[in-house]
């Protein structure tokens, strides 16, 4: 079970603990056969109890709402690695259709993929096409795309200035 399923769980745990025993009870105040110091004797700890449930149980589907979400994304991460690795040249708009995502969605995730180290290869942003390459492939210096001289763009990130190619290194 997941911890939203859990936190569902919980927060319907501490609602009937707390409503409950009070709803139990409520005849024997109303008849007169119970005070209400020993109403709130009795349901005291059971609101109390029921409110510290609810709470964990809110704490856990809000995380467990999170955990869904970043689960959603390595999973599209996985998708869009595993085309460029089955098929090594992918258009960036193939990867959109395939994955339900816009080009700025897959520009997003192919540069999160980079910074965890998982893609190395290259991008020719203006054709819109995504391949797969070692950096042992590349030839020295030379842009995979038109030949121009490539430029150091950032850590792991190499640049063509005249075709806007950007190369992704996976360092050792």
């Amino acid at each position: 079970m997941g911890g939203k399923t859990i936190g569902i769980l919980l927060v319907v745990f501490g609602l009937a603990l707390a409503v409950v025993p009070g709803l139990m009870l409520l005849p024997n105040l109303m008849n007169g056969k119970l005070t209400g110091g020993g109403f709130m004797i009795c349901e005291g700890p059971a609101i109390l109890i029921g409110l510290i449930a609810g709470g964990i149980g809110i704490y856990m589907m809000i995380g467990g709402a999170k955990e869904q979400e970043e689960q959603i994304q390595v999973e599209k991460e996985k998708l869009i690695l595993n085309m460029i690795e089955t098929r090594g040249k992918v258009k960036l708009s193939d990867i959109a259709i395939e994955t339900g995502l816009t080009t700025d969605q897959v520009a997003h995730y192919i540069y999160d993929l980079v910074g965890k180290r998982l893609f190395t290869g290259y991008v020719d942003w203006k054709g819109g096409v995504l391949q797969s390459q070692e950096a042992k492939d590349m030839p020295q210096n030379k842009c995979p795309n038109c030949g121009g001289q490539l430029e150091l763009a950032g850590k792991g990130v190499v640049k063509c200035p005249y075709c806007g190619t950007e190369i992704f290194l996976n360092p050792k």
